[in-house]
């Protein structure tokens, strides 16, 4: 079965303009998973914008979230009407991807019901970790104050929960479709892959402590912050950066084992599948850098927003592409970036 063409396009040009981020990534697959992994982007963005959406009660996102996964999930025969949702959107694009919700998961049907499995399972797993985290923030939400995770605990697994699992599910998709390991080697490169998405989210929220604040949440967790003596609260203010600055290089750390573990992984790929192994590094390469950005800005700072540019993303796309020509030019690269200096 194929997709109406219309749908086709409207899918694509949905992931183009949504995942500014994830698209150069998107572009590197190989065409036996990249339908699948765009598409599970697009169903979990939909939940994401849902999710996150700053107006309307706690309880009201939670309805739509739950009916919208339970709709996909096949439990439901019906989508909820998330229009009046859109419209009061402040990205168009996310908008726009609200009003276009029943064309994103018509694009299911495409697949072999296999792909389908992987697909639904991790949105499920996601859509999970983002009903908790309403019901956790919520209230701080509709104007209650900070609230925090309380322990490192809660926060490993809501890293997983939101994007560990996404390593499982590319993990599944390039061993059902593109490459084999030895029995005894999956379960490394599964545990792999789910430390690789472990780090993604990690970066997130080291990057966006401010605008999370701002809106009541905070994954630094309270046992660590009451160990320096700091309260969510207290973050808000940018002169407790340099007592916040060792817990926050900790966790720094933290995800830079996780990177490294995510370099691992990309090892562990077959050098003929050469597209495979620059999707995995684009992000890896980018993860490295804001990294290295983060140890030395103001990350307490909202007007401060420390991201990697446009400009050196495709700085990076070009070094990815002859580093895939030179034998051991993957390695080498991964190892040069970890050591470029934060001024550069």
């Amino acid at each position: 079965m194929q997709l109406p063409v219309l749908v086709n396009e409207k899918i694509d040009k949905l992931l183009e303009t949504t995942s500014r981020s994830f698209y150069p990534t998107l572009k590197y697959l190989p065409k036996k998973t990249r339908g699948q992994i765009g598409l599970l982007y697009l169903l979990a963005r939909v939940a994401d914008t849902i999710a996150d959406s700053k107006v309307g009660e706690t309880e009201i996102l939670l309805q739509h979230l739950k009916a919208y996964n339970e709709a996909v999930q096949g439990r439901n025969e019906t989508l909820p009407d998330l229009q009046a949702l859109a419209e009061v959107q402040a990205n168009e694009h996310e908008a726009e991807l609200l009003r276009n919700v029943p064309a994103v998961v018509e694009g299911l049907s495409v697949y072999s019901a296999e792909d389908q499995t992987r697909m639904l399972e991790c949105l499920d797993i996601i859509v999970g970790g983002q009903i908790l985290d309403l019901e956790r923030f919520g209230p701080a939400n509709e104007g209650g104050g900070i609230s925090a995770l309380k322990n490192d605990e809660e926060l490993d697994d809501y890293t997983f929960r939101v994007a560990g699992c996404v390593g499982v599910f590319w993990t599944k998709m390039s061993l059902a479709h593109l490459m084999k390991l030895p029995p005894d080697e999956e379960a490394l490169f599964m545990e792999r892959g789910v430390r690789f998405g472990k780090a993604l989210q990690m970066i997130n929220i080291l990057r966006d402590i401010p605008e999370d604040l701002r809106f009541g949440r905070c994954y630094i967790p309270e046992e660590a912050l009451d160990d320096i003596g700091l309260t969510p609260d207290m973050l808000v203010d940018d002169s407790n950066l340099d007592t916040f600055r060792p817990l926050y290089n900790r966790y720094l750390d933290l995800t830079n084992e996780h990177l490294e573990a995510a370099t691992a992984y990309i090892g562990m790929i077959p050098e003929t599948q050469f597209r495979l192994k620059a999707s995995c590094m684009l992000p890896v390469l980018v993860g490295q850098r804001t990294v290295t950005l983060l140890r030395d800005g103001n990350i307490l700072n909202s007007d401060e927003r420390i991201k990697v540019t446009r400009d050196e993303m495709k700085t990076y796309g070009r070094k990815l592409l002859r580093a895939l020509l030179i034998p051991g030019g993957v390695k080498r690269l991964l190892e040069k970036n970890k050591d470029v200096p934060s001024n550069l």
